[in-house]
């Protein structure tokens, strides 16, 4: 039996081969619509059965993850230019934010879904050193504009919870999943 992961996410791919998990990727064919107003934790949770549901087969087993980052009431997903990276790095910055991921595993013997939650704190950093992450470029396609297992860990002061789910994929908590619902996955 292999897992069927329905992202392009190459640190989720990653995070996978890292827990020796067998898998194949699956392009999702869903649409996110982050309305401003939504609550966070039921958005990341509604993407990932999104995602999931929309390369499962019956019989098989599926996973779908979503993860953004939560401050003040407020959703940052994924920037769309070098302008937004900044702006959401400055509000960021010196600050403690939450970083939550949605997670749905469709099995034969049911729909699970979860979430993690994972608190981050950023160092005080000046406009210049922002400018500078920006220009690396390593700020695209990131949650909150920033990747931590890259130059995007210089930012980082403190991790309170799974790394992993920083990253975009909460390790511990898809191990769970996994042993409760497809234990033969874990080897």
């Amino acid at each position: 039996m292999t897992l069927v992961l329905a992202s392009t996410s190459p640190q989720r791919r990653a995070i996978l081969e890292q827990l020796r998990i067998p898998f194949t990727i699956e392009p999702p064919v869903y649409e996110e619509h982050d309305p401003p107003d939504a609550d966070p934790v039921a958005l990341v949770r509604d993407h990932a059965v999104g995602k999931a549901r929309s390369v499962h087969r019956p019989g098989g087993v599926t996973l779908g993850v979503d993860t953004t980052v939560h401050l003040d009431g407020r959703v940052y997903g994924k920037a769309a230019d070098e302008e937004a990276a900044r702006a959401m790095l400055a509000e960021l910055a010196g600050r403690c934010h939450t970083v939550l991921s949605g997670v749905c595993l469709l099995t034969p013997g049911g729909v699970d879904v979860e979430h993690a939650e994972t608190l981050v704190t950023f160092r005080t950093f000046a406009e210049d050193e922002i400018a500078r992450y920006v220009s690396s470029g390593e700020w695209r396609g990131r949650a909150g504009a920033y990747a931590i297992q890259g130059i995007g860990g210089r930012l980082v002061q403190r991790v309170e919870g799974d790394y992993l789910n920083v990253v975009g994929l909460p390790g511990a908590l898809l191990v769970a999943l996994l042993e409760a619902r497809a234990p033969e996955l874990l080897g």
